[in-house]
């Protein structure tokens, strides 16, 4: 047995510190877990003189590919603005982007709610701040419902604490913020991959080739049956209308492949003629 040297031993010893302080670290965070501990995180923001705190939820992520959870507003902005997650997942994306590009139009703080970040966070990389609810409960909104078209008077909002409600949906609004827009909802990574996992496995039904164009077909069904006769004083689109457009994009664009989603699949298989082996039905959109 060689005898050991100088190096031998401090290597040795420093071996013997990191496996201690991995012991220890492990030893803490099983203590932690047995405990129930649940470990949060409240982003302090000093810039803000308003009773205003940045709330980040506790599964909250953390990674450059997920929502930031504690972004920093410009100092030049200030009050604090906010709007109703109302309605499902599109209405909510346009109420986020209305009160992004209505707060910035202003030179207020734009923060959401903890429900709105709880439906788009899981989707798209949002860098809009959260309000705590305790924070929402105590300040002194005053509350304004929005109609669905950019007014004059949207542009010239003097209230530090606003609450919007409504619906909108308008290019209006928005449309000088597009890219920004387009940036706030950016699918976070493993969804793109998920959906270009599926996609790159489609071949065409009758030659088995690979299709060289890609089209969605979003078929809204369910409660629209009824609202957009009622409401909106329109139609929902029918076999013949769906028949149509698709035939618009197959006389114009090379091997194209439709990808069917929809909240009723059923009448979607019974209604949309899938015997050219150009149409794949996704599932529930």
């Amino acid at each position: 047995m060689w005898p050991l040297s100088h190096r031998h031993l401090c290597l040795a010893f420093l071996l013997v510190c990191v496996l201690s302080a991995i012991s220890f670290f492990l030893h803490i965070y099983q203590d932690s877990i047995r405990h129930g501990l649940g470990l949060s995180i409240l982003c302090p923001d000093r810039l803000v003189t308003a009773p205003v705190a940045i709330f980040c939820l506790p599964d909250s992520p953390m990674s450059p590919n997920t929502s930031s959870p504690c972004p920093q507003h410009p100092a030049s902005l200030s009050g604090t603005w906010t709007i109703y997650p109302d309605g499902r997942f599109g209405n909510q994306m346009g109420q986020y982007a209305t009160l992004l590009a209505l707060a910035q139009l202003n030179g207020r703080r734009a923060f959401i709610l903890p429900a709105m970040h709880a439906t788009l966070a899981p989707v798209f990389r949002i860098t809009l701040p959260v309000l705590a609810p305790e924070v929402d409960s105590s300040t002194p909104w005053r509350e304004l419902q929005l109609h669905d078209w950019m007014s004059e008077e949207y542009a010239d909002l003097g209230d530090p604490f606003l609450k919007l409600s409504g619906f909108p949906c308008s290019w209006t609004f928005f449309h000088h913020l597009r890219e920004q827009i387009r940036s706030e909802f950016t699918l976070h990574d493993h969804l793109r991959e998920e959906a270009q996992s599926v996609l790159r496995r489609l071949r065409l039904g009758r030659s088995g080739d690979r299709p060289r164009t890609f089209v969605g077909v979003h078929v809204r069904r369910g409660d629209y049956l009824q609202v957009m006769p009622q409401r909106w004083k329109g139609v929902v689109g029918n076999s013949a209308y769906l028949r149509e457009a698709m035939d618009w994009f197959r006389a114009r664009h090379e091997a194209p492949v439709f990808v069917v989603t929809s909240n009723g699949m059923e009448w979607c298989r019974e209604n949309i003629d899938a015997s050219k082996g150009d149409v794949m039905f996704a599932g529930d959109g």
